[in-house]
């Protein structure tokens, strides 16, 4: 499957042994996992401002993300349903890359249900979805 994890997913892996942890470690090992360039500055902005990790630490696990992944450009889309504009290249990330599923925490983007035929889930349904696929 083609998989993108949102900015949040992949923070909450890099801080915490759980379920974010491993949802990234099954998808970059058995899946392919698509990002851009924007959900990867986002999540170097995150980690270092709001989370006080050092510019160092965030480059390694940016540079762990890009070697796991594909990235791709951001599709351009028109904003569904009044959505943040800042979950616009999120869902483009994820149009663009032509995955499977978007994995998010996000509320706004779940109550979408899905984007363009893909399937917007929160990490712990992603292994339901998994198993359905093989």
């Amino acid at each position: 499957m083609k998989v993108t994890l949102d900015t949040n997913v992949l923070i909450a892996a890099f801080i915490a042994k759980g379920t974010c942890h491993d949802l990234f470690e099954d998808v970059a090992r058995h899946h392919e996992l698509v990002i851009s360039d924007y959900i990867l500055a986002e999540f170097m902005e995150k980690m270092v401002a709001k989370l006080g990790f050092t510019q160092k630490e965030a480059r390694e696990a940016k540079a762990l993300i890009r070697e796991r992944a594909r990235r791709v450009r951001p599709a351009e889309l028109e904003n569904p349903s009044d959505i943040d504009e800042d979950d616009l290249p999120i869902l483009g990330t994820a149009v663009s890359g032509q995955v499977d599923c978007l994995v998010t925490g996000d509320k706004e983007l779940l109550a979408l249900g899905g984007v363009s035929g893909i399937r917007i889930i929160k990490p712990g349904d992603f292994w339901k979805l998994e198993d359905a696929a093989t």
